[in-house]
């Protein structure tokens, strides 16, 4: 909204009315905006909450060896989240671009979705919440709704780089080429970084291209419904989600603005995608919204996310990712939320093909992977057999597994943006 004011303003050269158009200005503030709403709204949200009473209910002390108690915190701490990162957004972004309204929607979504999960559980003390096929139906109807809105809407185009030879130098230039409709992603370390889905689709001969674009609304749909749900598993102890989260949106705000500047994506060879800038100024509002969400949720958290802010993070890095064409690159920036819910699978089938037998068997001490590292042996169940019963051969202390969790990610963050130029 401000953004088309100061415009306005610009038509009579009212002085300063210029800053708004740079992408730099608006981040920057946008960062600065969430991060205080965040840390001012945060603080009226848990008094509310504990003024009326509205507290974690299915947090167990027992299950942690250093008997840290979580009931009576406050949840749906995701509302401080979502609240803090629409303001900004919505005052400083130019709210007549596609991508910005797909992650606005995107996150009203999956915030609504986790809310009512989470309404469940603590206003009808259900914990089971809701129902695991609504979540999966949520989540695929918002990942075919992008996947649409991207084969379809004329605005989400992109721009090839040609190969242009100068001086006995191959040089990569976006801006030589046209603008598009494509099924273009890229991928890692591979000289020709892009790969287009529809030439999985060549033995169609002149259907390959709706075929790719199936595939792409298919992929959309996967990636929405496993990010999502990864998010939600490395929401398990205090801090962990948000800062996570917060180096994955940073990470992604750099390969937005990349992709979104003309020369850059010429010179990293990389595609050229018209309008990305404002998912700089959306996930510099992101970053901010979960760090100031950190000063209430760090260890001993004042209030917890719950699915109302956990759904929403995992839908909107998927969904970012996606409309940059860098969905393939999710495997390495969000490799602790795959290596959490690949824990999670491994267990219920190995625990699963064991009860077939009749035997009770785990492959670790407990998933999601992270409550591994705070298990006693003497917590294990005698009666189950595990296959890493010794790892780790140490207990370790909610501070210090979220501290490392948070260094892994910061590492895979920086590995991500060095793949632009390790081919």
């Amino acid at each position: 909204m401000l953004y088309y004011f100061f415009r306005f303003l610009g038509n009579f050269g009212i002085p300063g009315s210029g800053m708004w158009s740079y992408i730099s200005f608006r981040s920057l503030l946008a960062f600065i905006l969430a991060l205080l709403i965040s840390a001012w709204f945060g603080a009226r949200f848990i008094k509310y909450m504990h003024r009326h009473h509205i507290s974690e209910t299915q947090r167990d002390a027992s299950i942690d060896p250093y008997g840290v108690k979580k009931k009576g915190v406050p949840s749906m701490g995701g509302i401080i989240i979502i609240v803090s990162m629409l303001v900004p957004v919505l005052l400083l972004g130019r709210l007549r671009n596609i991508y910005l309204l797909l992650m606005i929607g995107t996150t009203v979504w999956l915030g609504m979705l986790g809310f009512a999960d989470d309404y469940i559980k603590i206003f009808r003390h259900n914990k089971e919440g809701l129902s695991g096929w609504v979540k999966i139906a949520g989540q695929f109807i918002l990942g075919l709704v992008v996947g649409l809105t991207l084969y379809l809407s004329p605005d989400a185009v992109i721009r090839e780089n040609v190969e242009v030879v100068r001086n006995g130098q191959v040089t990569y230039v976006a801006h030589k080429s046209q603008e598009q409709k494509s099924t273009m992603t890229t991928i890692p370390f591979v000289k020709g970084n892009d790969f287009d889905y529809s030439s999985l689709f060549g033995w169609l001969g002149p259907y390959k291209q709706a075929a790719g674009w199936i595939f792409f609304v298919f992929i959309t749909v996967l990636v929405v419904m496993a990010v999502s749900n990864g998010a939600n598993l490395d929401d398990g102890m205090d801090g962990m989600a948000a800062g996570n989260s917060a180096f994955i949106g940073i990470a992604l705000g750099v390969l937005a603005y990349v992709s979104s500047h003309i020369q850059m994506a010429g010179y990293l060879n990389i595609m050229y995608i018209p309008g990305t800038q404002e998912l700089v100024v959306f996930a510099s509002a992101f970053v901010g919204a979960l760090i100031g969400f950190l000063w209430y949720n760090a260890y001993p958290a004042q209030v917890f996310m719950g699915d109302t802010g956990s759904l929403a993070i995992g839908g909107i890095i998927g969904v970012l990712a996606i409309i940059i064409h860098k969905e393939l690159l999710l495997p390495l920036l969000c490799g602790i939320f795959f290596v959490e819910s690949l824990s999670v699978i491994l267990q219920r089938f190995y625990y699963k093909a064991g009860k077939r037998k009749g035997k009770k068997q785990r492959i670790f001490k407990r998933t999601p992977i992270h409550d591994n590292f705070r298990v006693l042996n003497s917590q294990l169940d005698s009666d189950c057999t595990y296959v890493f019963p010794n790892w780790p051969r140490k207990c370790f202390h909610e501070s210090k597994i979220v501290t490392r969790f948070w260094i892994v990610t910061l590492i895979l963050a920086a590995a991500t943006i060095i793949t632009l130029k390790i081919r």
